[in-house]
């Protein structure tokens, strides 16, 4: 049993504020991180006036009905004077008083409140929602629910502390408050991020709301050509961050910032939003939704259509047709589909797809599903090898959600990025110019419009697309994409500064290895080759720059194994992704292996892969020139380039 916590009042030390009905400590705004135990030990110190408090006598208030070792409170000990540092004078905050116990050693003031906190603009619901009869405890073998209270958690959080929380932890940064609520702006073209949500009660079984619930609005407003909406993935990386609003706007260049809270109890979830216009440091407006969890799906809805109010944006009449709400569908499917959208952004590809094909399985005409399954489907097989048998899976989802719902923008970017990942880039160039006429300003669309140019060897061209997509959107594909089209003419400084500077994933590693290499700067090449394959040994090409390196150290054989392994694995599984098996080619060239080499170059061709005029320059494959069968297979992919340029330019 819990220690009774005292719902009057907030307690002040130093540059901290404990909140014990809100279970939360915030320093200077920020929420400080706190296992229950270590927050009750804190606050039995807090109240306790500055006396001395045994050990015996703490060990009974925080583990009241358990019989515990003295070193669970050493530990509790430890990890709050880590969490608190020190005074600003130097001096610790929790005294030890040697053989007895311990006493809390600096001012604190109590501040008693009795006020119900007042929620500013609520937004009803839409009245259209999913009709479910069952309560929270049904929606998922996998989750845990804690059964609501009679009383609903709004009732429980009697303190007008709250709003203030919520407010602190998105506007860190700004010296002072001059929002005007309620303020509309110019419909002018904005650019926007909305950022995951903050998980306040911090129960792991609900962090992929945070993410998930921000991917599905960014979605609904992808259909807005007046706004520019960073991509899910270029948020991803401030779930359950601190935010800096300053820091955060200017990494991801928008002017316009979307961020929020959740609270899930039970039954009832609570959202908490701020609408926040960067330039002007002005709170457009702030909300809160209160949802019975199974109207989850209705969250998007409102806050979508929330956003488009305040920011006062035009709408043609296809885009106001597009965002009205979507149909209801089983609030357990919808989880698991919320559910696998988180894990497949975190590169957990098997898991979302098992969690999506469970979507499915319950609702079958919920489009996005599809879309995403396809997406993890594509992802799977080339990332992880898995093959044709995938691929035809992934096309048929996304073949699924178009039959469902045929104006998607993204299932056309992801079946696009497929068809040219298994040799139809043919099919894939009309996909996205549709999508493009939906919505020029999407920067995700001209990025694939420029991979797909890439692979038919329209090298300037893709060049253009991918620089627009970063005009639009400095993060596009930052992390899972490169402008290789610098390499393939020769501009490899140029691309060397496209890469970001992450040291920690293994794709940009091994690209950045793979400029250094055609720059002669081979012991660096090696290093980073070497670094891509610790990172993630399962990469496609990871593997293959590790056989570079190999080459490079002059260990041929282990290289040669190494190649052969992967040229076994794709033959066997048919995977797709040829660029990658051109790399390959170039492997074996490098090791002067010719007739691999040309065989892995015919396959790199045949399955979609022909930019004529990097392989009459690439110097990878000086050692092939002489031979007849480049000189057929040159040809080859001449025509085939010569086409594709007919086609669309």
């Amino acid at each position: 049993m819990a220690i009774p916590l005292d719902n009057k009042g907030v307690y002040e030390f130093g540059k901290f504020r404990l909140d014990p009905a809100d279970h939360l400590l915030m320093a200077e705004g920020n929420p400080v991180s706190l296992t229950p135990k270590a927050f009750e030990t804190l606050l039995v110190l807090v109240q306790s006036g500055g006396r001395l408090m045994t050990k015996e006598e703490l060990m009974k208030r925080v583990w009241p009905d358990s019989f515990v070792e003295e070193a669970n409170l050493t530990v509790n000990i430890s990890a709050l004077r880590k969490a608190l540092g020190d005074t600003a004078e130097g001096q610790q905050y929790i005294e030890t008083v040697p053989k007895r116990g311990y006493r809390f050693a600096v001012a604190v003031t109590e501040t008693s409140v009795n006020t119900e906190p007042t929620l500013e603009a609520p937004v009803p619901a839409t009245g259209s929602g999913v009709q479910m009869p069952v309560n929270s405890s049904q929606l998922s073998g996998m989750a845990d629910h804690t059964p609501a209270a009679p009383h609903t958690i709004w009732h429980r959080l009697r303190t007008a502390a709250l709003p203030l929380i919520m407010l602190a932890i998105v506007v860190l940064g700004y010296v002072a408050y001059r929002g005007q609520p309620g303020k509309k702006i110019s419909g002018g073209s904005r650019r926007l991020a909305v950022l995951p949500f903050q998980n306040l009660r911090g129960n792991p079984n609900d962090d992929f709301l945070g993410f998930s619930l921000a991917d599905a609005v960014i979605t609904r407003l992808g259909y807005v050509s007046r706004l520019a909406v960073r991509p899910s993935y270029a948020v991803q990386k401030y779930r359950n961050q601190t935010i800096d609003i300053s820091k955060v706007a200017s990494e991801l260049d928008v002017d316009t910032l979307l961020t929020g809270t959740f609270l899930h109890d039970g039954d009832d979830l609570r959202i908490s939003c701020q609408l926040i216009d960067v330039n002007t440091q002005n709170l457009l407006w702030k909300g809160a939704f209160d949802r019975k969890y199974e109207k989850l799906l209705t969250v998007e809805d409102s806050l979508t259509q929330q956003i488009i109010s305040e920011l006062a944006v035009p709408l043609s009449p296809s885009e106001a047709e597009r965002l009205k709400p979507d149909q209801a569908i089983s609030p357990l499917a919808y989880e698991y589909y919320l559910r696998g959208v988180d894990l497949y952004s975190k590169n957990d590809f098997p898991m979302a797809i098992k969690m999506l094909e469970k979507s499915a399985e319950i609702e079958p005409d919920y489009a996005l599903t599809w879309a995403h399954l396809g997406r993890s489907y594509t992802a799977n097989a080339s990332f992880q090898l898995e093959g044709g048998r995938v691929y035809r899976e992934a096309e048929a989802a996304f073949d699924r959600a178009l039959s469902i719902q045929p104006d998607q923008i993204d299932v056309r970017i992801y079946k696009a990025n497929l068809y040219t990942d298994t040799g139809k880039v043919e099919k894939a160039v009309p996909l996205l110019r549709e999508a493009l006429a939906k919505n020029p300003n999407h920067a995700e669309i001209h990025w694939e419009l420029g991979y797909a140019y890439r692979f038919g060897g329209m090298l300037l061209e893709s060049i253009a697309e991918a620089e627009h997509a970063r005009q639009l959107d400095p993060g596009v594909k930052l992390n899972s994409s490169t402008v290789n089209s610098y390499l393939y003419l020769g501009q490899y400084d140029k691309f060397l500064q496209s890469l970001p500077p992450t040291d920690d994933v293994a794709l940009i590693v091994f690209y950045r290895g793979f400029a250094e290499y055609y720059k002669r700067d081979f012991e660096q090449a090696a290093k980073n080759f070497d670094h891509a394959f610790e990172l993630d040994r399962s990469l496609f090409q990871a593997q293959i720059g590790k056989a570079f390196s190999l080459a490079i150290r002059r260990q041929p054989a282990r290289a040669m194994e190494i190649l052969q392994a992967v040229e076994t694995k794709i033959n066997q599984r048919a995977v797709g992704d040829p660029e990658a098996i051109y790399k390959i080619a170039q492997a074996y060239a490098v090791l002067g292996d010719k007739r691999s080499a040309l065989r892995v170059l015919r396959l790199a061709i045949e399955n979609g892969f022909f930019p004529y005029p990097y392989f009459m320059t690439d110097p990878h494959l000086d050692v092939l020139r002489q031979e007849a069968e480049f000189t057929q297979l040159l040809d080859q992919a001449q025509r085939r380039h010569l086409a594709f340029s007919k086609s669309f330019f």
